[in-house]
Parts: C-alpha cells; structure tokens; sequence
C-alpha cells in the first residue's frame, strides 16, 4: 500500500509528465477545438487503453524485455513521427461545410489508439514511473495493477483538461478566420513535436 509521502512523490513525478505538451495533449487540445469533449471521449479511450497496456506490460517484467532490442524502439518512434505528420495534415484538411452544420468528428478511437502505441514519450514515462516506484520488497502485480490505476486516473483528468482547454478558446473565437489560423496553430505544433522527435531518433542511429 502506497502511503501519503510515497503518493506525493509520484504525483510530483508524473504529473508534469502526463500533463506537459506532447503528441498526445496537442492533439487533445487540437480535438476539443474542432469536436468538442463529448465527441472526444472515443479518442480519450483510444489513448488510455492503450497506457493502460503498456503500464501493465511493463509493470509485470516485460519492459525488461523491450529494453534489450533498442531497434525495435526506434522503429516504434519511426512510425510514430510519421502518424503524427499524418494527424497533423488531418487536423487542417477536416472542415466544416456549412456554418449551421455540427463540427465534423475528426480524430476517434483508432486515431488515439495507434498514435498512443507509436509514442516513445509515452512509454519512456511509464518506465520512469515502475523503475522510481516500484518497490521489490512487495507484491509486484498488485503493485503494477495499483499504479496502473492510478496513472489511469491521472492521465483521464489531464487529458479532459487539455480537451476543455481547446474547446474554452474556441468559445471566445467565433469568425472563420481567426479559428483557420487556430488550426495551423495547432497542426504546427504537431509538426514541430514530430520534428523533435525525428531529431532525436536521427542522434541514435
């Protein structure tokens, strides 16, 4: 059982990590600008399903595993920065056809649910999370499946924050042209977290 001190510390930890800018809460943001929250919960899903996976996977000894093939990570944040160039062309080529028309749905499940099992960041912090709070002297599944629940907890409240952040602005942003630089804006931002992240896959080869 985790105690106070100990929940502190890992709140102090993965907080700034699930909450800070990265493929996954631009995208968010981008979301809730163009659907809203409501048509946004497929999307959270996708994405929490699959952190959800991956905590347990590694949580139970198999990240011990995914550490010995170094390639293999590479690869997954290959094909990662390439999904999210391609997210970042959806985001710009959804619109709305008519002004009495509801917003059009543009990202769903499958997109937060490939877009999570591409993201390096992703995993990266969930290794951080089991090697700083996992203790040996306990039950290690109990212990997977507690921290699992609770970065689950945590990830859900960041990520209808940034959803509600993107929907917020939109609120004080009513003409066409303003909401089309919105949306570079945001398409932008994921070009540059994409360009970053090829930087960095480019220094370990």
């Amino acid at each position: 059982m985790m105690n106070i001190d100990s929940f502190i510390s890992w709140l102090g930890v993965m907080l700034p990590l699930m909450i800070s800018p990265g493929p996954a809460n631009i995208l968010l943001a981008g979301a809730g600008m163009k659907q809203g929250l409501r048509r946004s919960i497929p999307l959270i899903a996708g994405i929490n399903i699959v952190i959800a996976g991956y905590s347990l996977l590694i949580g139970f000894g198999l990240g011990e595993f995914i550490k010995h093939y170094p390639k293999w990570l590479l690869g997954i944040k290959i094909a990662g920065i390439l999904y999210i160039f391609y997210l970042a062309y959806k985001f710009l080529k959804a619109k709305k056809t008519t002004d009495s028309e509801e917003t059009v749905k543009v990202y769903g499940f499958y997109d937060g649910v490939i877009l999570q099992l591409l993201n390096p960041k992703g995993m990266l912090s969930l290794f951080l999370m089991f090697s700083l709070f996992l203790d040996a002297q306990q039950n290690q599944g109990r212990q997977a499946i507690t921290l699992t629940l609770m970065l689950l907890v945590l990830t859900v409240l960041c990520h209808i924050l940034w959803i509600s952040t993107g929907n917020f602005i939109t609120r004080f942003i009513r003409d066409k042209k303003s909401r089309k630089v919105l949306n570079y804006i945001f398409s932008a931002s994921l070009v540059l977290v994409a360009l970053w992240l090829l930087i960095d896959a480019v220094g370990e080869i």
